[in-house]
């Protein structure tokens, strides 16, 4: 597969970046933690990874998304607080980039870390409802990790493949996890959810 970037859309800063990819008939989508130091001239390991998984897995290119937009190569430097208009501008590209596709693959390659921000889940949380009318097959990396999350790409080995993967089972999981037993702490605290908001003005 050749980096050859068709799909690239970030903020002016470049501190943020929601959509990556080299799209050709059939493309591999895929929902990382948030981005790192790819751009639309050089990947990063994990794009690296993402692009032989795809090819291996019979795809002709590939779609890079992110669970939150916000670009570092250290999760832990992620918001403290969720921003609120960034989650909502990603929601937005991710709905209308996979709205044109048919029966799209997405691969959840987030991975443990996933645990590091709790807003986290609130963001695949609400990227699942933006998009579960749109006939998404999900796929993961080999197995679920010791602590029940689908792997990174960056950490995983390609022998492991790619395989069918159940969001809707992990998402009960997760959210009834004591971990996630608190009063959600984004823009949901006061006021309805992206997901609900969007419904609204459809």
């Amino acid at each position: 597969m050749v980096y050859e970037i068709k799909l690239y859309n970030i903020r002016p800063d470049n501190l943020s970046r929601f959509t990556l990819g080299t799209v050709g008939a059939k493309p591999l989508f895929v929902v990382g933690l948030n981005p790192s130091t790819a751009d639309d001239k050089i990947p990063d390991l994990t794009i690296k990874k993402v692009m032989t998984f795809a090819e291996q897995a019979g795809f002709d290119s590939f779609v890079m998304f992110n669970l939150y937009a916000q670009r570092t190569p250290y999760p832990d430097k992620i918001h403290d607080k969720i921003d609120s208009t960034l989650h909502r501008e990603n929601i937005d590209k991710i709905v209308s980039t996979l709205k044109k596709h048919k029966n799209p693959s997405v691969l959840a390659g987030w991975g443990q870390t996933i645990n590091v921000k709790p807003f986290f889940i609130d963001c695949l949380n609400d990227i699942y409802n933006s998009t579960k009318n749109q006939n998404i097959s999900w796929l993961r990396i080999g197995n679920l990790t010791a602590s029940k999350h689908p792997r990174h790409p960056s950490r995983a080995a390609y022998k492991l493949g790619l395989t069918a993967f159940d969001i809707k089972n992990y998402l009960e999981v997760i959210l009834k996890m004591s971990h996630y037993k608190r009063a959600r702490c984004n823009i949901f605290t006061s006021r309805p959810t992206i997901t609900a908001t969007m419904q609204k003005q459809q």
